[in-house]
């Protein structure tokens, strides 16, 4: 459960990092401002929908929030590359969306290959040999 009381100081903290105030958040989210100060303290346990309204307002994955709320579990990769790319203020929301899903699905795709970090696909090394010449 200590999850969920962390969600509060989650979204505080991307709230201060995008300089939203809470009011500014609450309108973009669509939530009342007492609700979202009182998720932000950790008083209420929002629900996913409620979550998906503040990811859309602060500009981020609403998978990184029911992550951080303990809905879903957090996927394998570096989460410096989906940070950055949900962060980049250059791309538009369906930009940042259509990268974060391609590099989703690049990591199920090497999941299931049992590829390890280093490893590349054979096809990849044949390609760039030719494009070297």
């Amino acid at each position: 459960m200590a999850r969920i009381n962390g969600i509060g100081d989650f979204i505080r903290e991307q709230r201060d990092q995008a300089q939203m105030s809470l009011r500014q958040l609450a309108k973009a989210a669509e939530v009342s401002n007492p609700y979202l100060s009182q998720v932000e303290r950790g008083l209420r346990k929002p629900s996913a929908e409620i979550l998906s309204r503040i990811a859309q307002g602060l500009r981020i994955s609403a998978e990184t929030l029911y992550v951080q709320a303990g809905i879903l579990d957090e996927r394998e990769g570096d989460e410096a590359v989906t940070t950055a790319i949900a962060a980049d203020a250059t791309l538009t929301e369906r930009q940042r969306t259509t990268l974060l899903q391609i590099y989703a699905a690049f990591q199920a795709e090497n999941a299931s290959a049992g590829r390890t970090d280093n490893e590349q696909p054979e096809n990849l090394d044949a390609h760039e040999t030719k494009d070297a010449s």
